[in-house]
């Protein structure tokens, strides 16, 4: 599984958005849809709200990639 680290410029992000932002997914529709229908994990758990706001610490898995999100200078 690829890893990489998204680093937060905010105090969060939504999942929908980082799913894109991170090059998982090119379009928002596509994440949307592979949210919905479960194909995407938070922490280990499926999570199916596409607006989830996701901190540093947290981790996201899909498409065999993972992601770990870091607080940013600016989100601390």
């Amino acid at each position: 599984m690829e890893k990489t680290v998204f680093e937060l410029k905010t105090e969060f992000i939504k999942l929908d958005s980082l799913l894109k932002a991170a090059g998982v997914f090119a379009t928002g529709g596509e994440a949307k849809e592979a949210i919905q229908s479960g194909r995407v994990l938070v922490n280990g758990r499926k999570e199916t709200r596409r607006g989830a706001k996701l901190r540093g610490g947290e981790t996201v898995a899909a498409q065999g990639r993972e992601i770990e999100v870091k607080a940013g200078a600016a989100a601390s």
